[in-house]
């Protein structure tokens, strides 16, 4: 997957993805079952974080189905610090031809 660019920002500068607690993980892989970036790989059990940069910037979606909160990503300030970079760009970032932004 191409990680492309986050509001203008390129995706491999933005350290946006999940780390697990391998002593809290319990091997349920629900993070791997809810994430359909292809994020994870399933490491003889264990959920493996094998592309993190195709993880959603600001997703957070495979920490809340953790049973055991083994599921940690950056603070949501992290989000807020990147947005005031001068490279920082609102806008439409859609590549599509039916875009109407």
């Amino acid at each position: 997957m191409d990680s492309g660019k986050w509001f203008g920002i390129d995706r491999r500068e933005i350290q946006w993805f999940p780390t697990v607690d391998y002593g809290k993980c319990n091997g349920c892989l629900a993070c791997f079952n809810k994430c359909g970036h292809g994020v994870y790989t399933n490491e003889q059990g264990k959920p493996g974080v094998a592309n993190p940069y195709n993880c959603v910037v600001g997703c957070t979606g495979c920490k809340n189905v953790c049973p055991k909160h083994a599921i940690t990503f950056p603070p949501k300030s992290y989000l807020e610090k990147l947005s005031k970079r001068k490279d920082f760009e609102i806008g439409c970032q859609c590549k599509g031809e039916d875009c109407d932004g």
